[in-house]
């Protein structure tokens, strides 16, 4: 079993390539558009929480991101709980929780669908034909274990806090 100093280092590598992007040798994590998308919008109405709700031509003019692709987000996340909707001149959008009650992890749980770094370990009972004698699945079990509780040790307050303190948006362990 790799010692959490290993799987620490490991992970810095996957959230380095997160947000760089892909190096030549290195393990990839991927969020996808959709799910950075999401993180910057609800960063944004958690920011902003005080003006009520906030029309998405607004939250996408300020965020620079298609409001087209927005209302596919909006959907996942008003059908999650995580957003509240009002129709009309006051409409708009707002976070149905205060940002404290948001981690990253269930936020990209809900736009990745899973953040799991290999397939075998999608479904609660692994289903790999290999895995009672696999020899890397301690790995990737520990990998998913770092990233899940990292990302679900980070609150959208968090994230707003820190951006004050260091007034930048990058999150470090």
């Amino acid at each position: 079993m790799p010692s959490a100093k290993t799987l620490e280092n490991l992970l810095n590598i996957c959230y380095y390539n997160v947000y760089i992007g892909k190096r030549k040798g290195s393990l990839v994590v991927k969020v996808s558009t959709k799910g950075r998308y999401a993180l910057r919008m609800l960063l944004y109405l958690a920011e902003h929480k005080d003006e009520g709700f906030i029309s998405l031509k607004k939250i996408a003019e300020s965020e620079n991101i298609s409001k087209q692709y927005l209302e596919q987000i909006v959907s996942l996340l008003i059908s999650s709980g995580i957003l509240r909707a009002n129709r009309g001149k006051q409409g708009g959008y707002m976070l149905a929780r205060e940002a404290s009650d948001y981690t990253v992890g269930q936020l990209l749980l809900i736009t990745e669908r899973s953040l799991t770094p290999v397939s075998c370990l999608e479904d609660e009972l692994n289903q790999c034909s290999r895995s009672r004698f696999c020899k890397t699945l301690p790995v990737w079990e520990g990998l998913g274990r770092v990233v899940y509780d990292y990302l679900n040790g980070i609150t959208l307050q968090d994230i707003l806090e820190q951006h004050k303190e260091k007034g930048s948006c990058d999150y470090v362990i």
